[in-house]
């Protein structure tokens, strides 16, 4: 049975971070807390593992998870030509509330779903996920409840959706934050593929950091 790991607890926080690096390792699916909702994440590079996560959500290939890097030089690493105007926005944003959607390096062994060679990258302002990415690398990681349903702001809200799908929960207490009515809770997603193509970069969701700090930081 799934256990949800106290990470206010010390000794409960370091058995939880190394249960969930052992689960990571097998292809199994984790709950961590980021700083918007909670999310349920597995390895990116683990084809079985991704599947396995959009079963959980009741989801198809045609809905690929982002993924979340530990800092901008895993975004240099996993983007291909990463825009000037994404380097402007991670460097006002990360880590936080922003997630960006740039073309992926074509080299890149993994399977997120239909991405049609693009990838979402966020930097969580999360210690605890910040700590795990740290260690495991990146994770493809989307909100902890079944699609349809509300996010999950606590781990118990995450654990009464998910159960024993998941086997460990990571519990940071309650997160998130007040957004501006008719946004979403979760990080606020830019889409800068069309660049290269002469179009300007687009906000997809409107999130936790709000459209005009979005376009501000673009000048």
């Amino acid at each position: 049975m799934a256990t949800i790991y106290d990470c206010s607890d010390s000794t409960e926080l370091l058995t939880g971070m190394r249960l969930a690096r052992q689960a990571l390792g097998m292809g199994e699916l984790i709950v961590l807390p980021t700083d918007t909702v909670y999310g349920i994440g597995c390895d990116a590079f683990n084809e079985a593992a991704v599947r396995r996560l959009l079963e959980a959500k009741g989801r198809g290939r045609d809905a690929p998870p982002p993924v979340l890097i530990p800092g901008i030089p895993t975004l240099n690493a996993l983007g291909e030509n990463v825009p000037d105007e994404v380097h402007s926005l991670v460097k006002e944003f990360w880590p936080g509330a922003l997630t960006v959607i740039v073309a992926a390096r074509e080299s890149l062994k993994w399977d997120l779903g239909d991405t049609h060679g693009t990838v979402a990258l966020r930097m969580p302002d999360n210690d605890i996920a910040l700590e795990l990415l740290s260690e495991s690398g990146p994770l493809a990681v989307s909100s902890a409840n079944l699609t349809g349903q509300p996010a999950a702001t606590t781990a118990q809200e995450a654990f009464d959706a998910l159960g024993d799908l998941v086997s460990v929960y990571l519990d940071g207490g309650r997160v998130g934050q007040q957004v501006d009515s008719g946004n979403d809770p979760g990080s606020t997603i830019v889409d800068a593929t069309g660049i290269a193509l002469g179009r300007e970069l687009t906000i997809v969701r409107h999130g936790a950091i709000p459209d005009e700090a979005i376009f501000r930081a673009l000048g």
